[in-house]
């Protein structure tokens, strides 16, 4: 008999999906890291660096005290019984794990919470848009989530009920979009960032590709916009983003607004603007636009990856669909609690007059001017070396430099079947060890581009 499950059998949509930065390069540098362990000495370099995915913990950053206080606090509520804490934790986070857990039923973080997320930790979140936008935000609106990737899907799922339903989508893009597209059968509609104008996005190449999906039959019904840029790093500028949020109204689209790293601003003449603010200070009002807002407590400063909290912000849905949203995310039952009270504290930080005030802003200062040096460090090094250019990088955690390669190793690379910037990327890794993503993973036209942290 033939096997009952075997690739030619499997759901289209999930043969369809490719998410790179977990791609092929990763996934033989991974082997290559297993035969250093078994064989030591036997490749031209003695460990794999992975620099493929915003990873920063794995890369020697140190988590926030204050928050790592927290949550042990909360994890294990007993030590707030014990004389000896007072001395070990500082009274700030001793009053908030206090705070947090008469919000939690039973004080127990092992327990399921509310699907949208512990309300009291909501409403945290809600305080803290409230104060970065000045505009008010309220707890009914959050749903955290484990990480901002459940709450993409989530999305989508919502959004996509055929092949015939597009997303508007930067190209290049965080394969999470592209991926998640396919896998529940919409159509990806793209929009083309200008490398030669630092990444800039124009709203006349959103018309023409609108247009353009429509004219084929393709519902468009979301634009996804990245800010600040991932894969690209471009930080989007004040006017840019209200033409992005007039242009949604005007044509009927939801904003997916990614907004994970917002922390990182590495130029003085940009700073971050939420697109909630932005809308709002338009005038436009809940019944205006539909925005959906991402945050994640794994970028910025903060660099939790494993712990997997985030959240999103909606407004702009009716109660019908908001109850629809709110089914699809019960079906989880809930996000992890470590991640919620991360997620709380991520929008809450410490404030002046805070005995941990000093010391958080110490660490989150340091944290910042590091990832600021290292990205200007690394673009400068891209753009002496021969055969590369790289745009200045303004925000986010990668750069994504272009590869000039001599026509020999580009006929190499359609000799063994590859992208160019996928046989660089891969050549790269054996002989050196270190792991960055082809900017063809990412969608980019040219195949001459590469993904690094």
């Amino acid at each position: 008999m033939a096997p009952s499950v075997a690739v030619e059998n499997l759901n289209p949509k999930v043969l369809k999906c490719e998410y790179a930065v977990r791609g092929e390069i990763v996934i033989h540098a991974q082997r290559l890291q297993q035969q250093l362990q078994t064989q030591p000495g036997s490749l031209p370099f003695d460990e794999i660096l992975f620099c493929n995915i915003g990873n920063p913990q794995s890369l020697g950053q140190q988590p926030v005290t204050f928050f790592r206080e927290v949550l042990a606090l909360c994890d294990h509520p007993c030590l707030l019984e014990k004389e000896e804490t007072k001395s070990l934790f500082s009274a700030d986070a001793i009053s908030r794990a206090k705070q947090i857990l008469a919000t939690i039923p039973g004080r127990a973080t092992g327990a399921y919470s509310h699907s949208q997320g512990i309300k009291g930790l909501r409403d945290a979140i809600a305080a803290g848009i409230t104060s970065r936008d000045g505009f008010p935000a309220n707890a009914d609106d959050i749903f955290i989530t484990d990480g901002a990737s459940p709450g993409v899907h989530m999305m989508m799922q919502l959004l996509i009920r055929n092949e015939k339903d597009g997303i508007l989508c930067p190209i290049p893009q965080y394969p999470l979009y592209s991926a998640s597209i396919a896998l529940h059968g919409g159509a990806l509609v793209p929009y083309y960032l200008d490398e030669k104008t630092g990444w800039g996005l124009e709203i006349s190449d959103l018309k023409k590709q609108l247009e353009d999906a429509r004219s084929k039959g393709i519902d468009v019904r979301a634009l996804v916009v990245i800010n600040p840029g991932n894969p690209t790093g471009q930080v989007l500028a004040e006017d840019n983003q209200y033409d992005i949020v007039k242009f949604c109204k005007n044509e009927g689209l939801v904003l997916l607004a990614d907004e994970v790293y917002q922390e990182n601003i590495y130029v003085d003449n940009k700073k971050f603007n939420s697109f909630k603010k932005i809308a709002r200070s338009m005038g436009y009002g809940e019944d205006d636009l539909p925005l959906v807002s991402f945050q994640s407590v794994s970028k910025g400063y903060y660099g939790e990856c494993g712990k997997r909290g985030g959240y999103m912000e909606i407004t702009g849905f009716s109660a019908p669909v908001r109850e629809q949203i709110y089914k699809v995310a019960s079906v989880n039952l809930c996000s992890n609690i470590t991640g919620q009270i991360l997620a709380s504290l991520v929008m809450n930080p410490p404030k002046v007059g805070d005995e941990s005030y000093a010391s958080y802003k110490a660490e989150k200062d340091g944290i910042l001017q590091s990832l600021a040096r290292r990205a200007k460090a690394l673009e400068d090094a891209f753009n002496t070396l021969e055969g590369f250019s790289c745009n200045k990088a303004e925000g986010a955690m990668y750069l994504f430099p272009q590869i000039h390669l001599p026509h020999k190793a580009i006929e190499a690379a359609k000799a063994a079947k590859k992208a160019p910037d996928a046989f660089y990327a891969l050549r790269l890794l054996e002989s050196t060890g270190i792991v960055v993503v082809p900017g063809s993973g990412f969608g980019q036209v040219s195949q001459l581009n590469l993904y690094i942290l």
